[in-house]
């Protein structure tokens, strides 16, 4: 018997080692090739791909063409399977990969129709290159081919991998667009809902877009809001129904800023740029070099390192020695509804939502000629919303041609026909110049259709169906102060922005923090820029840990005497260590939801399950007032007093930090803490899931200053370089080059981007060397 279980179990061992055998080599069998000769299909000449110690790639080609269909193999080997969901969530076909739970998902851009929009438009959205263009895709297939087993993910989904088309190059730009522009546009239809049912002076505190941190490039900044008297508001004589707040609103990055060389030693402009995205593993951006000649290119030479996106064949942001570029999103209005009649002219287009595992779903769309109607009412009107992404050319893949600029003027002449989401371009060059320039698709309204948000007059205004335009931009080209800055915050002045509108753009602190620090020196390098891009200070909150101060320092009460014991050193940074600054960033959260709740009640009793609650960016702007002036009218009703409030909130953000322990070991870093994983992390037991993520490391940094971090967002990507001094540049990413856990680039880098420390622009020196041939 002894015997007969001893070969049973190790049986049981051999089958569990078979398997873990099995399962090794399955997962191995996708790994992207490194070294040796491979054939590539297509290629006119020799192409050299070099690999340096994180995995940034190096290509060296005879020509444009070879070096992109070379980019193609490389991206498909390394990020097939995140390639593949970007273009997915564009075209709304995530449930073909994941099941009925990406249905709605799937809904909400399916109703854009942008693949059926992009292969109607197809030969404008590849560009004046189209060639190169479909090289890249044949790279991407060939790449996919050449893998021993098809990506590790879609074995864990079981589902095979569906070949690269020129049209998803075109949705993986149009991706960006869903990131970046809210598809729903819900902010706006909040605003009109609530404009309808509440008094103007109650709707103009709510709609309020600016405040004294405003900081833009032209113009005065808005200030704070005006408050109403009684006679114009009084919340104490509307009805009201409060309703839940949401935790947080989402947090907003990106900054990009530059010097003229008149402010650098040696003449050199500098450029820096930090795109705050959605953080996941491995990283959105795939870092690489492409070298290879080109006699339309300064000198017949490209030579361009930066970041691009895997899925499109450009560096997207980066230096090529004559300039250096970098983005942050405008916010501009690139979105209008328009209320249609019961009985307007209505085109149903049935689009099939093929289902993992289940049936597939038609969805009717419904679309004016204005745009598809996403809102549908009781009388059979309905809200049809137009959007920049849903036009032909919101893509074209010609801003590749800022990898052969010569210098400022050239960048932005190509800038001008720029088919991105609408963004604020900041660029230098090799003389030291430097420039800032509203780049990307835009709306042509034309005259007397300005944006205005919501307008159910835009038919009787005469406004047409407006198509796009990305020329003729406003811009700021050698600005006196020879000093650049943008953070998402209004940018542009007044006449300005009656012509672009406002998308919802961010306070305005982050942006003034920013200009601050430049105008503090009269000589930058590199590591100045870096220094500003890692700061941390919260210098919006100093004012908020005053106010806090003042309300606990003469109360008796048990709960605020403990708040002030670990509230009373003020750190003023967003620190890993530091108690206070999440105990002042939760006072002020605690005081805002209170506010918030107050001014939007009326809105919610008078729409009821109609209510939508809009993001209000510039709520600060409305609410300091309040705290400064404490008018009685606009006192939320449930309180007696704003000392009364105030008190409140303190006792809320003593008890939240209490219920998980001693306060004093409720530190910033113990909230703020690294939560970046591979996108099927979710679907996987937590034993298994953490090993497709980064570590749980404490982030430093928040929203409202230079460095914006959250536990899953923040710096997708960190750079500082001046053109023709690559070598001195600095690049940080969240994680690694690669998206299989068994490369040796899953992680490579991310530590560096934890803590900081630079990371050199330019790839190091070669680990690992391939060879793509011809195949004759």
């Amino acid at each position: 018997m002894r015997r007969t279980w001893r070969w049973i179990l190790g049986a049981l061992v051999a089958i569990v080692l078979l398997a873990v055998l099995v399962l090794w080599l399955l997962l191995r069998g996708s790994l992207a090739e490194l070294d040796g000769e491979r054939p590539l299909p297509g290629l006119a000449g020799k192409v050299t791909v070099e690999r340096d110690a994180l995995g940034v790639v190096t290509i060296t080609a005879g020509n444009k063409a070879d070096a992109l269909r070379a980019l193609g193999r490389i991206h498909a080997q390394e990020r097939y399977f995140e390639m593949d969901l970007i273009r997915r969530s564009a075209a709304g076909e995530l449930s073909a990969l994941f099941g009925a739970k990406a249905i709605e998902a799937d809904k909400r851009m399916r109703v854009h129709r942008l693949r059926a929009r992009t292969e109607a438009h197809l030969q404008d959205a590849l560009g004046s290159d189209p060639a190169a263009v479909r090289a890249y895709v044949d790279g991407v297939n060939q790449g996919l081919g050449s893998l021993a087993v098809r990506p590790w993910a879609y074995l864990l989904l079981r589902q095979a991998p569906q070949p690269w088309q020129a049209s998803d190059s075109v949705l993986a730009g149009l991706a960006m667009y869903a990131d970046l522009q809210d598809p729903s546009n819900p902010s706006e239809l909040a605003l009109q809902r609530i404009r309808a049912v509440v008094p103007p002076a109650l709707y103009a505190l709510l709609a309020h877009d600016g405040s004294e941190w405003d900081a833009p490039l032209a113009g005065a900044p808005r200030g704070n809001a005006s408050l109403p008297d009684a006679s114009q508001l009084d919340l104490h004589t509307l009805k009201a129904a409060t309703g839940a707040v949401a935790e947080d609103a989402d947090a907003v990055g990106s900054n990009n800023f530059a010097v003229a060389g008149a402010l650098t030693v040696d003449g050199r402009a500098i450029v820096a740029d930090d795109m705050h995205l959605g953080l996941r593993a491995p990283s959105l951006w795939f870092r690489v070099r492409l070298r290879y000649p080109d006699p339309q290119a300064a000198g017949g030479q490209v030579d361009v390192s930066g970041f691009s996106l895997p899925g499109v064949p450009a560096v997207i942001v980066g230096s090529n020695g004559h300039v250096a570029w970098g983005f942050t999103n405008s916010y501009i209005d690139t979105a209008d509804f328009r209320s249609e009649p019961a009985d307007a002219a209505v085109t149903v287009h049935e689009e099939r939502i093929v289902v993992a595992g289940g049936t597939d779903v038609q969805f009717p769309v419904r679309e004016t000629a204005w745009g598809p109607i996403l809102h549908t009412h009781a009388d059979g009107s309905g809200d049809a919303l137009r959007w920049v992404a849903q036009l032909p050319g919101a893509v074209r893949m010609d801003f590749a041609d800022m990898a052969r600029a010569a210098d400022l003027d050239q960048a932005l002449q190509i800038a001008d026909h720029a088919g991105i989401p609408a963004q604020n371009l900041v660029i230098g060059d090799r003389s030291g110049r430097i420039a800032w320039r509203l780049i990307g698709a835009r709306p042509d309204r034309g005259p007397g259709c300005a944006p205005l948000g919501f307008n159910e007059n835009h038919a009787n205004q005469g406004c047409a169906p407006w198509p796009i335009r990305s020329d003729a931009a406003p811009s700021l080209i050698d600005p006196p102060s020879h000093r650049l800055w943008t953070a998402n915050s209004r940018v542009v002045d007044e006449p300005t922005l009656a012509t672009v509108g406002n998308g919802g753009y961010d306070l305005g602190a982050r942006g003034r923090q920013i200009r601050d620090l430049l105008a503090t020196q009269e000589r930058f390098d590199e590591h100045d820029l870096l220094a500003i891009q890692l700061d941390d200070r919260a210098v919006f909150l100093q004012r908020w840990w005053v106010l806090l101060q003042e309300v606990i320092e003469h109360n008796d009460d048990p709960a605020l005497k403990r708040l002030r014991t670990v509230s009373e050193h003020w750190d003023g940074r967003a620190a890993i260590n530091s108690t206070s600054y999440r105990v002042v960033r939760e006072f002020r959260t605690q005081v805002l939801d209170t506010l918030t709740d107050a001014l939007l009640a009326p809105a919610r009793a008078q729409l009821g399950e109609a209510f939508l609650a809009p993001r209000l960016a510039q709520l600060e702007g409305v609410a300091w007032p309040m705290l400064e002036q404490r008018p009685t009218n606009l006192l939320p009703p449930a309180y007696t007093s704003w000392d009364a409030l105030l008190a409140d909130a303190a006792r809320r953000t003593e008890a939240e930090l209490s219920t998980q322990g001693p306060q004093a070991h409720r530190t910033w870093g113990e909230r703020n803490t690294a939560a970046i994983c591979h996108p099927v992390a979710r679907a996987l037991p937590a034993f298994a899931s953490r090993w497709l993520c980064m570590p749980a490391d404490p982030l430093p940094g928040d929203r409202d200053m230079p460095r914006v971090q959250t536990p899953t967002f923040g710096a997708s990507q960190r750079m500082v370089v001046s053109p023709g001094h690559e070598a001195d540049g600095i690049v940080h990413m969240p994680g690694g080059q690669s998206g299989h856990p068994l490369s040796p680039y899953w992680g490579a880098g991310h530590e560096d981007w934890v803590h900081g420390r630079p990371t050199p622009f330019l790839p190091g020196k070669a680990q690992h060397t391939m060879t793509l041939v011809p195949v004759h």
